[in-house]
């Protein structure tokens, strides 16, 4: 009994070892962007063997990045232009998501699967006609054209049909009995049990828009209205590929989508959406 107590401990032990190994090695890129962005002028951060820790840390890259370019400016673009797109996003998909889950009418799995299809079409296919039809409705150079091709997704809606499908049917009925229309049972009763799948599909709507460069790029030609992603891009041409001041900028347009991480992860588990059901 104790040589097999030992053994399972080994193998926990060991599992626990290789896990942590890779998560060290999928961490390190991220440790090695916030070492060049802590390491001073005076350090080469491309000597050999590669040092992690920076000799002499100092705050002066992120200072100087700030300082010379308006990267309050972009974090105020990028976060009004990613808020605006989650709340957009889960708006429509849900909307979309709803009656494709729990309404019967004709062709409704004939249209969820052309929704679906659409996922493997490449964005580069549609980009020429959604920028002409961007331009031709005036939202080129606004805060809207940078919103306007993500307003809804067939992730999304795939995401929150499955969703709204795992809701039992006796809450729904119950609803109804009660009177609930159906604009109010989709507010009231169904957006409240399918919260994890919409702070999922939040993060991910979030992280997209956050780090989208080849849109904004595009219809976008005031440098007002740049993104992190292109004053990010932008640094290296203004401090000729000074690796410790783009390291600063990375970290600093990386960091509120940690935050909204590490906020968003406690709803992002199983709800016992059926506990009040008895059968």
């Amino acid at each position: 009994m104790k040589i097999f107590r030992q053994n399972s401990q080994f193998k926990i032990l060991g599992t626990y070892s290789i896990l942590g190994a890779i998560a060290l090695l999928t961490l390190f890129p991220l440790l090695w962007l916030i070492s060049t962005a802590l390491k001073s002028p005076t350090e080469n951060i491309l000597q050999s063997p590669l040092q992690l820790l920076p000799s002499q840390p100092t705050l002066d890259n992120f200072a100087n990045v700030w300082n010379s370019l308006p990267f309050s400016q972009y974090l105020y673009n990028s976060t009004l232009v990613a808020l605006l797109t989650v709340g957009l996003n889960l708006l429509f998909c849900s909307l979309a998501a709803y009656p494709l889950a729990r309404l019967s009418f004709p062709g409704r799995d004939w249209i969820f699967i052309a929704i679906v299809s659409t996922i493997m079409i490449p964005f580069q296919i549609v980009m020429i006609p959604l920028y002409i039809l961007t331009v031709q409705i005036g939202l080129r150079n606004s805060y809207l054209g940078m919103i306007f091709p993500s307003l809804a997704s067939a992730f999304g809606i795939f995401l929150l049909r499955q969703a709204f499908m795992s809701v039992p049917k006796e809450i729904e009925e119950a609803a109804r009995m009660d009177g609930s229309s159906e604009l109010g049972l989709w507010w009231y009763v169904m957006l409240p049990a399918v919260r994890p799948a919409l702070a999922t599909l939040a993060i991910f709507v979030f992280i997209g828009s956050w780090s989208d460069f080849l849109w904004p790029l595009i219809v976008i030609q005031d440098e007002n209205l740049y993104t992190l992603p292109l004053g990010v891009a932008k640094l290296a041409g203004t401090f000729s590929l000074d690796w410790r001041l783009v390291a600063a900028g990375s970290v600093i347009s990386i960091a509120p989508v940690l935050v909204l991480f590490l906020f968003l992860q406690r709803y992002i588990v199983p709800t016992e959406t059926g506990s009040g059901v008895k059968g």
